[in-house]
């Protein structure tokens, strides 16, 4: 289900297919294990290849958000398809998390960012 493609200090996970109730123990588990690994401050969940999320999906990424907040670290999304999107807009958890339209979107955050 899951490749990860791991930069310095930045994290980022690419889940693929279905992120439901079915399968997101393991979804859960290295979102966790990866935010609360030291040598990360910044983490990007590409969902360019989710096709379909579920609420428990949607938790496991709230969950991740809010520990990602509680150790200071940040915690963004990009690539949301729009069956995916209309999740995060429904419940408004597209006012809380940083969304970005694609990968190069946030790595133009993160330029602004060092810029800054």
């Amino acid at each position: 289900m899951m490749s990860n493609l791991m930069q310095e200090k930045l994290a980022i996970v690419e889940p693929i297919g279905y992120v439901t109730a079915a399968n997101v123990s393991q979804f859960q588990e290295e979102l966790t294990t990866l935010v609360t690994n030291k040598n990360y401050y910044s983490f990007l969940v590409d969902m360019d290849r989710v096709e379909f999320m579920d609420s428990a999906g949607l938790m496991a990424l709230v969950a991740a958000f809010r520990l990602a907040q509680t150790l200071g670290k940040r915690f963004s999304l990009c690539s949301l398809a729009p069956s995916v999107r209309i999740i995060f807009e429904l419940t408004q958890l597209d006012r809380a998390f940083d969304i970005f339209v694609d990968r190069q979107q946030f790595e133009g955050s993160l330029r602004q960012k060092v810029a800054a």
